[in-house]
């Protein structure tokens, strides 16, 4: 019974719709207004045929209904001028509150991304990763130790056995005999021996004149 009194809750309009229906009121207007320019252009030429038959009451009728339409024209002319304002209104409403929209649920979704994240959390997160890294920093200096290269030993014992082993050489050179030093060589000057002519290449003439003195000398 309240419902029926109060009637129905209004439904919060869509910009879309609004739009839509601001768009065929203006079409709507232009076609009226193309209607109203060829009736103001029909009583212009039908004043001038009364013009010509001398008729000037009914010219001036004729030329009084085109004033009245180019009246409703210009009226028309403001319909649409007001239409094409709210249209833009509205289409910059619509911008502007998809913006505030789209601005209030990254604000949503960023305060529920920073309850979820306690900066406790964080701190003991960085804590586990320093470990973690110092951890494998450790495993990973131990596998590049050479074997063998781990052990600690005394840098002063290892400098006194050095010089006990120092003393020792010594002590044997000490006690070696003195011999005879090796003579120096004898280093013997190299004379360049004369070069012997390479062979000529025997020819056939040669070969008849040692021919000739073996005859001869038969």
């Amino acid at each position: 019974m309240l419902k029926r009194l109060l009637g129905k809750p209004k439904q919060e309009a869509n910009p879309l719709d609004t739009l839509d229906k601001l768009t065929e009121t203006l079409e709507m207007l232009e076609k009226k207004e193309s209607v109203l320019a060829k009736k103001a252009e029909v009583e212009v030429e039908k004043a001038k045929e009364f013009s010509r038959v001398k008729n000037k009451k009914a010219a001036i009728q004729c030329l009084k209904r085109k004033k009245m339409l180019e009246q409703q024209i210009e009226q028309l002319g403001y319909y649409q001028l007001r239409i094409h304002d709210q249209m833009i209104m509205i289409e910059g409403a619509k911008a502007t509150t998809e913006t505030v929209g789209a601005l209030r649920t990254g604000a949503s979704l960023m305060k529920a991304m920073q309850k979820a994240t306690n900066i406790d959390d964080v701190d003991k997160t960085m804590d586990e990763i320093n470990e973690q890294t110092e951890n494998m920093k450790q495993i990973q200096e131990a596998l590049a130790t050479p074997i063998g290269a781990a052990a600690d030993f005394d840098e002063d014992e290892l400098e006194a056995e050095l010089e006990e082993l120092e003393g020792l050489e010594l002590e044997e050179e000490l006690l070696q005999p003195v011999g005879k030093t090796p003579a120096a060589p004898v280093q013997v000057p190299t004379v360049n021996q004369p070069t012997r002519p390479p062979p000529q290449k025997q020819t056939a003439e040669d070969d008849e004149l040692a021919a000739l003195q073996a005859e001869m000398a038969l």
